[in-house]
């Protein structure tokens, strides 16, 4: 069968990893997505490192299944030939800084004058308007701008989160939004125009902290332990494993008192019988948990938490998580090509089981220059 999206071509004029992302998820589900870059060095997301067998680790992760063309768009011929591109294709993407694609000639206007069926996503850090549009957005300046520090971290330390959260964002709405506006065009004939920020793709998945400061309190930093609920957060066991558990209910904690710490009494503790009591007695509910868990092996505290139908992980390091079972089990590692050989990678977290997804290899700077040329007709004296 094909592949839900093969007859689309998308042409992505994008760097680092809002962009790149949310196209690779297209190029997963069959659509062609050429991947326009400088001649002088390309995507800047290919020189963040060199840790992915060679590559850099962003670039690996949000570049698969597409096709490289250089063209150095300050020239006129350059711009002709995106022109000629656009032609064929059904959806483009950029993220250029602001105005940038403009001063190129090809504003929302002449693209919807000129390409009526194609679907236009620009993605930005701030928005096309307002006072800070053109303000730099790096993903940690978006997480301080919405107020995830605020609320990320220890009571003492504020912290950004550990991946580029602002950055996913943006391309998962980017990504849906596509994905809606080939619906759309489907019932319409007529593409859409569609705006895509960081910030305000971060400001939306800041629901929970927004909704509950209205009520009179923002939420505070209390590392991976709760506002709201105790026990909840990470506890050290005897064999330095650490454990993250969370009780939902009086139900709960009684078990987690029974079968888990085996101390059935401190469950009518006055200090601990209701979740409020608990919060306000964090401190010496932790004590009580650590003297149990310090004697227990991890084996031991996971199997008593399982028994108690507690909600529980296991904090692991990231090369415990390459290795998860879990992982293993559903047989979710494949491989990729590149230049530097093959590169592991995750299939797309959305399974569908009528496709296989494209996991074609990471291109080259420029790797199918050439061919996507002569497509539209250019000679090799031309190119």
């Amino acid at each position: 069968m094909k592949h839900p999206l093969a007859n689309i071509t998308v042409v992505s004029i994008e760097q680092a990893v809002a962009a790149p992302l949310a196209t690779r998820h297209l190029a997963d589900l069959g659509a062609r997505v050429i991947k326009i870059e400088r001649p002088d060095g390309g995507d800047f997301g290919r020189h963040y490192d060199k840790t992915a067998n060679g590559l850099s680790s962003h670039f690996a992760w949000c570049n698969r299944s597409k096709e490289s063309l250089t063209l150095n768009l300050k020239t006129d011929e350059a711009k002709i030939a995106l022109s000629k591109l656009l032609t064929g294709a059904d959806v483009f993407v950029q993220n250029l800084a602001p105005g940038a694609i403009e001063r190129l000639g090809f504003s929302n206007e002449r693209l919807r004058r000129d390409y009526p069926r194609l679907i236009i996503c620009n993605i930005s850090g701030f928005g096309s308007t307002g006072p800070y549009r053109d303000k730099k957005a790096y993903d940690a300046l978006v997480q301080a701008e919405v107020g995830l520090f605020s609320i990320t971290g220890t009571e003492e330390t504020p912290s950004k989160a550990g991946i580029a959260v602002a950055d996913i964002a943006a391309a998962m709405y980017a990504y849906s939004g596509i994905l809606t506006a080939l619906i759309a065009r489907g019932q319409t004939g007529e593409g859409l125009l569609l705006e895509v920020s960081l910030f305000e793709a971060l400001a939306e998945w800041m629901g929970y902290p927004i909704y509950y400061t209205m009520g009179g309190q923002a939420p505070k930093r209390t590392g991976t332990s709760h506002a709201a609920i105790a026990p909840y957060g990470i506890f050290a066991t005897g064999d330095g494993a650490n454990i993250m558990l969370s009780i939902q209910n009086e139900r709960e904690w009684r078990n987690f008192c029974s079968v888990v710490l085996q101390q059935p009494p401190l469950a009518t503790d006055k200090r601990f019988a209701t979740n409020v009591q608990r919060v306000a007695n964090r401190q010496a509910l932790r004590r009580e948990i650590d003297t149990v868990f310090g004697k227990l092996p991890v084996e031991t505290v996971l199997q008593r938490l399982e028994q108690a139908q507690i909600a529980n992980a296991q904090s692991r390091t990231i090369q415990e998580l390459i290795t998860h079972p879990q992982l293993q089990a559903r047989n979710r590692w494949t491989e990729v090509g590149s230049a530097v050989g093959a590169i592991p990678a995750l299939l797309p977290a959305v399974t569908i089981a009528e496709y296989n997804p494209v996991m074609d290899p990471i291109p080259a700077l420029g790797q199918q220059t050439d061919a996507i040329l002569a497509e539209l007709g250019y000679s090799v004296e031309e190119v």
